[in-house]
């Protein structure tokens, strides 16, 4: 089948229901065309997230899984109550994501003995990520069943126990285990033991367990690794009231509702997606009837619907949801079939625009195909079209996308406006975890990329482009505050990235922590502002040797010799601690070909080949790595 045919053979299957496209999935199964089948379980989970359907689709990507390229992960579950009906659900939606998720549960009410003891199942399944899901019942049964019978101090003690079981279960794990721990705050009861009388006291029932999550909280910033999961705000958003089942809690320990599986899924899938970096970081927007109602080219600025009334309250809503997007360091960009200058008039004019011209990264306003824009932003932002996020009203422009650019999320927004900042809120792929200082001034930092750019186009060569630039570089080992950004770089970058390993808070401070390994970054500021920390190095000495582990560079400063000046400091660094040789691997993968002459081009020779990449080494000797004159170079120390 020619790739047209079949770009039309996925578009047509928006047409299908789902015992169609069950069939459909089959039937490409039988012919081997995995990666088409593929994209219609996608599609499936995208109509219908029921658990019958989470079951048909973990079985086929079972089958599919040797012939796509997923990501491995493992989850394990310490639990205080039943959760293996929410399994299938979690897997099917961690399969919709290009994640194949491998399960690990505890059993039932065994959470303390598997996190206490070294030789528990937990530790040899070796998690990448472990989630400690408790109820307030098992908890703090005093504070949950008996709170009418304690005094002011029992209910004092009772909190300050609940949180040094928590604190002494964390650092247990922490000392066994470098996964990811997202730990369950506690719910509050639908019904207060004393009533309204709870809300009139200052020793009540719901401040009690509000203490003890803050404090959970904060016992959660002390840990690298250790996170939060809002479980109470969780229950609260679905209804508390319609959230248990005592029926099913009684019979079989499942303590909520049917229909309220698929919330608990998708909130741990929420923490899986930055984990697993299958994060968006632009989101492409369309303009008429999705950032504002109508069409302005019929029916002009005066026409549109957009503002704080109904029905323009709506779009305003969705703009509001963007713009914290925006705030998050996720970049906006418009793909639209329009006219500029009526689409530009809109948003730099129109009163009741929230977002204007300046808030977006990249533009496309044009009549081309929506696919080829796409493509095209993703180029002129230096990003994979793996990281780009697409919203647009209309079904069909969604559809065609997904099949002709199916490494794009696709938000699926509901036929009603008034549904559209929910869907962009709720969607996963927007979440963070950490919020670097680099993630909050993301929006300008590609303003001042844009700059460059026009300058790059008046110089004469591209020497008197560097010079002009008047770049400055401060390299510093690692601190605490640098940590989360170090670890996000690593994490992320996948271009400049020699290795591709990828390490956790707590891998990269256990590392530095050992004798002969430093971490050090690098932060760039040019004439047009500050880049922020954009680049990592971790080494290992040893003897006369010193080897890179790791060496990433944003692509923010790809091709500025930036990585030129950050090697000159490593040569340095290792020359000083009596190293003659350095030496450092050159993984190749899908993404980092922009790295792949780095050592050559640096007078590295290769010293070794296997079927992973080529080791590369220098005489530290014999051959200096000289820093660019156009880059000045500051050192400074840190305190760990």
């Amino acid at each position: 089948m020619s790739s047209g045919t079949s770009a039309m053979a996925l578009s047509q299957s928006g047409r299908l229901n789902v015992a169609e496209l069950r069939q459909e999935i089959d039937r490409l199964m039988e012919r081997g065309e995995a990666t088409r089948a593929s994209h219609l379980l996608s599609e499936l989970w995208t109509k219908d997230n029921t658990v019958s359907t989470a079951t048909f689709i973990v079985s086929r990507y079972e089958q599919l899984r040797p012939k796509l390229n997923l990501l491995p992960y493992r989850m394990a579950i310490l639990r205080s109550f039943t959760v293996e009906p929410i399994v299938p659900l979690l897997r099917a939606g961690s399969f919709h994501a290009r994640i194949d998720l491998t399960v690990h549960m505890s059993d039932f009410n065994a959470h303390v003995q598997e996190i206490l003891d070294p030789k528990s199942s937990l530790y040899g399944f070796a998690p990448d990520v472990v989630f400690l899901a408790v109820q307030t019942r098992d908890v703090a049964p005093e504070l949950w069943r008996d709170y009418a019978d304690l005094n002011s101090e029992q209910v004092q003690s009772a909190a300050t126990r609940v949180v040094g079981d928590f604190r002494s279960w964390v650092s247990n794990f922490r000392a066994r285990s470098k996964a990811h721990l997202i730990i369950h705050n506690l719910e509050q009861p639908s019904v207060p033991s004393c009533g309204i009388l709870d809300g009139q006291v200052a020793n009540g029932q719901a401040v009690a367990i509000q203490q003890i999550n803050r404090r959970l909280q904060a016992l959660a910033a002390e840990r690298t690794g250790v996170y939060i999961l809002d479980y109470d705000s969780l229950v609260a958003r679905h209804g508390r009231a319609h959230w248990h089942d005592e029926r099913k809690w009684l019979t079989v320990r499942l303590p909520m509702a049917a229909e309220n599986l698929n919330h608990v899924a998708k909130e741990w899938l929420k923490f899986l997606h930055p984990l697993t970096g299958k994060v968006a970081k632009t989101v492409v927007v369309d303009l008429d009837n999705t950032l504002w109602g109508g069409v302005i080219g019929e029916d002009g600025m005066a026409g549109i619907e957009l503002g704080t009334e109904y029905p323009g309250v709506y779009f305003h809503n969705l703009q509001r949801a963007l713009l914290d997007l925006h705030q998050r360091g996720i970049l906006l960009a418009i793909c639209s079939k329009n006219n500029l200058d009526d689409a530009l008039e809109a948003l730099k004019n129109h009163a009741g625009m929230l977002l204007k011209p300046s808030h977006f990264a990249a533009m496309r306003i044009n009549w081309t195909d929506k696919a080829e824009n796409l493509r095209a932003i993703a180029e002129e932002l230096n990003i994979g079209v793996e990281s780009l996020a697409f919203l647009d009203d209309d079904p069909t422009e969604c559809q065609q996308v997904r099949s002709q650019v199916p490494e794009v999320f696709v938000i699926d927004l509901p036929s009603d406006p008034r549904g559209f900042a929910q869907a962009v809120r709720e969607s996963p792929v927007f979440e963070r975890l950490v919020l670097s200082e680099e993630d909050q001034r993301r929006g300008a930092i590609y303003q001042a990329h844009r700059d460059r750019q026009e300058l790059a186009q008046t110089v004469a060569s591209r020497d008197d482009f560097y010079r002009s630039l008047q770049q400055e570089a401060e390299i510093a080992p690692l601190t605490k505050a640098s940590l989360t950004r170090i670890a996000q770089l690593t994490s992320k970058t996948n271009q400049f990235n020699l290795t591709s390993r990828r390490y956790t808070e707590q891998q990269i401070s256990e590392m530095v922590s050992s004798p002969g390994c430093d971490c050090f970054s690098i932060r760039v500021r040019d004439r047009f502002g500050d880049n922020g920390l954009v680049g990592v190095a971790i080494t290992r000495f040893e003897g006369q040797r010193c080897e890179i582990d790791t060496l990433v560079l944003s692509c923010r400063v790809i091709g500025r010799t930036v990585e030129t000046a950050f090697l000159s400091f490593i040569a340095d660094h290792a020359r000083k601690l009596g190293a003659r040789r350095l030496r450092g691997w050159f993984l190749p993968t899908t993404k980092n070909a922009p790295a792949r002459d780095f050592y050559a081009s640096h007078s590295f020779t290769p010293l070794e080949q296997n079927g992973k990449g080529i080791l590369w080494e220098l005489n530290l000797s014999q051959v200096p790595v000289s820093c660019p004159e156009w880059v000045k170079v500051t050192v400074r120390n840190g305190d760990r």
